[in-house]
C-alpha cells in the first residue's frame, strides 16, 4: 500500500484522536459551528423565517459556511507552503473524529463505579437522560447505550466520509451532525425548522447504520462474544429506538455482549421508555465487567472500520489511476 499524503493524514489523525482524545481549544470546529448555527437561528427566528424553508436556509447557510471557510483557508496555506496546507488539514481532520473522545468518557464511568454519584455525573456527559437516580446497573448500561449509539454518528460515518471524501466529506458529516443535535428535533419551535437537518443527519448515517451490524459481529468474533447474537438482535431490535439509525448499531452491541439495555428511561422528570431491548433471559443489572468488554468492542470496531475505510481509499486510487 503506498503512503500518499491522503492516506498518511488518516493514519495521523485517526492515531492522534485515539491515542491523545478530543483537542479542548477555543477555537474548536464544533464550537464554531455551533455559535455561527445558534446566530443564524436567533436572526432566521426575529425574520419570522422559522418554518421548513426557514431551515432549509438556516442548513445551507451553516454547512456552506463551514465547507467555505475550509477551503479559503486551505487554499491560502497552500499558497505560503503545501504542507501547511496539510498540517491544517490533519489536525482539523483529528479535532473532528471523535472516538478518542467517546472511549475517554466511557473509561471514566467504568473508574467511578465504585463512586456512584461520581458515576452518574461522569455518565450525564454521555447522555441526555435524567441519570440523578440510576443505581450502578442503570449507569453501566447508560454508559454501554452511549457508546454503541454513537459508533455510527460518531466513528463510522465521520470516518468513512474522511476515507472517501477527504475533508469536505468529514466537514459535512460532522456540521450536519451538529445541526441535527441543535435543531433537529420533533417539538416546537423545530418541528419544521429542523426538518432539514434531521433528515439530512438521517441521510448520511444511513448506510453506515446498517454496515455496523456485519461490522460489530466480527468485532464479537474476534473478542471471542456472540457474533450470531449480535445480528439476530440487531434484525430484532433495531426499530426499538426512535431513530432510524441509532437501533442497529446499539441492538448489534446488545447481541454481541448478551445484555438488556435501555430499561426505565426518564428526560426531565417524566418516564418515556420501561422496555427492555434484548432477551428476557440476558442481565440487565450490569457489571463493570460489562462496561470493559463494550469499550474493547467500540476500539476493534473502529480499528476494524479504519481498516475497510483504506482499503476504500486505496482501491478508490488504484481505478482512478
Amino acid at each position: 500500500m503506498e503512503l500518499t499524503p491522503h492516506l498518511t493524514l488518516i493514519l495521523t489523525a485517526f492515531l492522534a484522536d485515539t491515542l491523545l482524545g478530543d483537542p479542548v481549544y477555543p477555537l474548536h470546529p464544533i464550537r464554531l459551528i455551533g455559535a455561527w448555527s445558534l446566530w443564524w437561528e436567533k436572526l432566521l427566528f426575529a425574520w419570522g423565517l422559522d418554518g421548513r424553508f426557514g431551515g432549509v436556509l438556516h442548513w445551507l447557510l451553516v454547512v456552506g459556511v463551514a465547507l467555505l471557510a475550509w477551503w479559503v483557508l486551505d487554499q491560502l496555506l497552500a499558497i505560503w507552503h503545501p504542507w501547511a496546507a496539510w498540517v491544517w488539514d490533519a489536525f482539523l481532520a483529528y479535532s473532528l473524529l471523535c472516538l478518542g473522545d467517546l472511549l475517554v468518557h466511557g473509561r471514566r464511568v467504568l473508574a467511578s463505579l465504585e463512586n456512584l454519584p461520581e458515576a452518574r455525573r461522569r455518565v450525564a456527559m454521555l447522555v441526555s437522560r435524567d441519570t440523578d437516580r440510576l443505581d450502578r446497573g442503570g449507569v453501566v448500561r447508560a454508559a454501554i447505550e452511549s457508546l454503541s449509539e454513537n459508533l455510527t454518528d460518531g466513528v463510522l460515518t465521520p470516518l468513512w466520509a474522511l476515507c472517501l471524501f477527504g475533508l469536505p466529506g468529514l466537514i459535512l458529516v460532522k456540521t450536519v451532525s451538529s445541526l441535527d443535535s441543535m435543531v433537529g428535533y420533533r417539538y416546537e419551535p423545530y418541528r419544521r425548522f429542523g426538518w432539514a437537518a434531521a433528515r439530512s443527519d438521517d441521510l448520511v448515517h444511513w448506510l453506515p447504520a446498517r454496515l455496523s451490524v456485519p461490522l460489530v459481529a466480527l468485532a464479537a468474533a474476534i473478542l471471542r462474544l456472540h457474533p450470531m447474537s449480535a445480528i439476530s438482535a440487531a434484525r430484532r431490535w433495531h426499530g426499538v429506538l426512535a431513530s432510524p439509525n441509532s437501533g442497529w448499531s446499539e441492538a448489534a452491541c446488545a447481541g454481541a455482549l448478551r445484555v438488556r439495555l435501555l430499561g426505565p428511561l426518564s428526560y426531565r422528570g417524566e418516564v418515556v421508555n420501561e422496555a427492555f431491548l434484548g432477551e428476557e433471559d440476558w442481565p440487565a443489572n450490569l457489571e463493570a465487567h460489562h462496561l470493559e468488554q463494550a469499550l474493547r468492542l467500540i476500539l476493534v470496531c473502529a480499528l476494524l472500520a479504519l481498516l475497510i475505510g483504506l482499503g476504500l481509499t486505496t482501491g478508490g486510487h488504484f481505478l482512478l489511476t
